[in-house]
């Protein structure tokens, strides 16, 4: 066991895919990748650097002597100096030009943008597999009924497949956020202490279409068309609130999801997976509680509460910069995307395997079907030359005695039962259970699910063909 407090979104519920983004390691080898873009880009523009340098830095780009990089820290309680030192004695030769005319945000923002990017590609995929599980799942099930609720109470009925629909639209719109973001990222790119490119004017003897050019070209080096078109010393902190709004929309549509199939479940309607062997209480041994369902609201949860911290640090930084931000943004960026990528490991796992207790949704569909049904039965009864406002009394007073035989004596709904019963509704046995069949009851229903799968979530998939297959693991 560890002796030191370790981070469970780590240690337990995020993807290691996605720790590895947010690693040191990761970090450090990135703000390497961007010294030697800045020193290639200045030796681009005639500034005094030579291959012989360049070549030494990439030499040992991914050889971080941190020992070296820790020690410094220690002395000069600067991380990026720290780094620059380390890199400096393994690099002699290209020492005098690691980090020339830079300030320390164009390493540590642009990394910090960079792994952004990165770990939203991570939380696409595994949104548009989610979608892909869904769909499935909407499919199989558009044409079954099942009872619909408002105020969680029994209103007419739905399908099975129509409300996965429901849970589906929730995660398009996510994933929509997530590609607006990503076609319109820009980096901080190379713009000099306080945002005016003052140093690199130096470096440049004045020339500012140099300037402006070395900016430009850090940017297409590192993958990327273009920065923010003017930033202080560090990229405008209302974009890492844009970015933890959309992490935050995703837990929304997870926790939503998460919440309804409790409720399923409470109502053995459908269930999450269930291992063999797993426990669902050290008390009651025949529990099976919904523990994916909730850790995912638990982790939403924790989601939900990061836009407001995000909009405060983005509030209170003064005038071009203040380091305010720095240890706050530390703990806030990753852990809103390693949270968001556990919840989405566990609605991969979820979707991939739920059950659906058919027998059970029909005897809650009967329960409460005679009571919606009774309408079509007072029409159809009028047809064939009944007394509306009679057979209206007759159904208002079976309606409440079968009401109170299932709810004061726990039996079954005899609704039905009693109006086959009565002449004065000229309807057989027969034409009573063929005017009660559910599926006239569910509407549009199976074909808004099948048209909405078609029309949008077919699109997508097809789109992110390569991308599908993801499974969730659940580790513990």
């Amino acid at each position: 066991m560890k002796e030191l407090y370790e981070n469970p979104l780590t240690a337990r519920y995020a993807s290691k895919e996605m720790a590895a983004v947010f690693s040191d390691e990761h970090k450090f080898k990135t703000w390497r990748k961007l010294w030697i873009a800045l020193a290639e880009c200045e030796m681009e523009l005639g500034l005094p650097i030579t291959d012989s340098q360049i070549n030494e830095l990439k030499l040992k780009a991914d050889d971080i002597n941190y020992d070296v990089a820790q020690e410094r820290e220690k002395i000069v309680r600067h991380d990026v100096m720290a780094h620059v030192y380390a890199y400096g004695l393994q690099c002699p030769k290209a020492k005098p030009i690691i980090h020339l005319g830079a300030t320390s945000c164009y390493v540590g923002d642009n990394t910090d943008l960079l792994l952004m990017h990165e770990a939203l590609g991570i939380i696409e995929r595994k949104l548009v597999c989610v979608m892909d599980n869904l769909s499935k799942f909407a499919d199989k099930y558009k044409h079954m009924p099942t009872l619909g609720f408002t105020h969680y109470q029994p209103a007419q009925l739905t399908t099975v497949g129509k409300r996965a629909a429901l849970w589906i639209y929730d995660l398009l719109a996510d994933y929509n956020q997530i590609r607006r973001i990503k076609k319109n990222f820009l980096l901080r790119g190379a713009k000099g202490t306080t945002g005016t490119g003052a140093g690199f004017l130096s470096l440049f003897d004045g020339d500012e279409r140099k300037v402006m050019a070395l900016d430009k070209a850090v940017c297409k080096k590192l993958g990327f068309e273009s920065s923010f078109p003017v930033t202080g010393q560090t990229y405008p902190r209302k974009f890492d609130t844009v970015v933890i709004n959309a992490l935050a929309l995703i837990a929304q549509s997870a926790y939503k999801f998460s919440n309804d199939l409790r409720l399923l479940q409470g109502m053995k309607e459908i269930e999450e997976p269930f291992e063999a062997g797993q426990i669902g209480s050290s008390a009651m041994a025949y529990k099976r509680n919904p523990m994916r369902s909730e850790r995912m609201g638990a982790l939403c949860r924790f989601v939900l509460s990061m836009p407001i911290n995000a909009s405060v640090t983005a509030s209170t930084q003064w005038f071009e910069r203040t380091l305010d931000d720095s240890a706050n943004r530390r703990l806030v960026i990753p852990q809103s995307f390693l949270a968001v990528d556990a919840v989405l490991n566990l609605y991969l796992n979820i979707t991939g395997g739920l059950v659906v207790y058919e027998n059970v949704i029909s005897k809650h569909v009967k329960r409460e079907l005679p009571f919606m049904a009774t309408e079509n039965i007072l029409m159809e009864a009028v047809k064939r030359g009944g007394d509306r406002q009679e057979l209206h009394e007759k159904l208002r007073v079976y309606s409440m005695q079968a009401a109170s035989r299932v709810k004061k004596d726990g039996l079954d709904n005899n609704l039905l039962e009693l109006i086959k019963n009565d002449s004065a509704f000229s309807l057989s046995p027969d034409e009573i259970v063929s005017i009660t069949d559910p599926q006239k009851f569910t509407g549009c229903a199976a074909l808004q699910t099948r048209e909405f799968i078609d029309k949008y979530i077919k699109p997508v998939l097809d789109e992110n063909a390569k991308k599908l297959g993801l499974r969730g693991e659940v580790n513990v």
